[in-house]
């Protein structure tokens, strides 16, 4: 039975559905999110609200992490790891993605008094993604993604309602001659008003016009085609499944962290069932620069 605090929330009755259903089997590909433990912090980036850094970790490997202790607080990385895995999910080029274990006493090390507070305020799981060393920032000036790349982000982007890849800050980094989307806390910003979300699921994505890559969108009906059958339930349940307890707590939204986890599934299916709201925003968007 669904719990009493959700059913009476009569303002999100377009995503009850799938609230209170089974999460679906988990594909191979999505039973393996790494953990690490961080052992040095490297250099702050001061670049965001979520005041990363780059670390190094027990496996040797360098990270950029973000932090849950800060100011934009674990919805930032539940965003960051949704998102993310979703472009996994889609074969779109990301920097791979591990859960940081983070001890406070991490911070004694650390002579930045900002930055010692940030670490204890963080301690248990943050976000970690792969550091990709001499990596440039995207310039639409210098590098133009071919119409089927570009394309099938823009789509992405309108699904997840990602805000922030303009062209003032276009989060696209070029890496060995290729893209690879990074920073994506700003996206789902549906979880921002839980009891709004059940009406934001079918709203076109009117953001789209800023996207920087939407010049070279030229296949966006193609991108629709061939992206949206591969998020099925089983992909999505998935990747809500391996959002940590402890980014789930204190929603008043929700009665318990499984129904807020669930919220999640049922809002991206619903999304993508009432998807052609997006796609054509995003086609009338594109067809602005022809």
């Amino acid at each position: 039975m669904c719990p009493r605090k959700f059913t009476q929330n009569t303002r999100l009755t377009g995503l009850n559905a799938g609230f209170c259903a089974r999460l679906a089997p988990l594909p191979d590909w999505l039973k393996h999110l790494r953990t690490v433990h961080a052992t040095r912090y490297i250099t702050p980036l001061r670049e965001g609200g979520s005041l990363p850094a780059v670390i190094e970790a027990d496996d040797d490997g360098m990270y950029v992490i973000k932090f849950r202790g800060a100011g934009q607080g674990p919805k930032a990385l539940i965003a960051e790891l949704v998102v993310g895995r979703l472009a996994q999910a889609l074969g779109l080029p990301m920097p791979d993605i591990v859960l940081v274990e983070l001890d406070r006493e991490f911070a004694r090390t650390e002579p930045d008094p900002e930055i010692q507070d940030l670490i204890r305020a963080s301690e248990g799981t943050n976000l970690g993604s792969d550091y990709l060393p001499g990596a440039i920032n995207y310039d639409p000036a210098a590098m133009q993604p071919d119409a089927e790349l570009a394309s099938r982000i823009v789509w992405f982007d309108a699904f997840t309602s990602n805000v922030d890849r303009t062209a003032r800050n276009p989060n696209l980094m070029v890496w060995h001659r290729k893209l690879y989307l990074i920073d994506h806390g700003a996206a789902l910003y549906f979880h921002h008003d839980w009891e709004n979300a059940g009406e934001a699921c079918g709203k076109p994505f009117v953001l789209i016009r800023d996207h920087v890559l939407l010049p070279f969108a030229a296949n966006i009906a193609e991108a629709d085609e061939a992206l949206a059958g591969v998020l099925d339930d089983a992909v999505i349940d998935g990747i809500v499944a391996q959002i940590p307890e402890a980014w789930l707590q204190n929603e008043p939204a929700f009665a318990d962290v499984s129904t807020y986890r669930a919220a999640y599934a049922s809002y991206l299916k619903r999304r993508l069932q009432l998807r052609e709201a997006f796609v054509q925003e995003a086609i009338r968007a594109h067809a602005a620069y022809l």
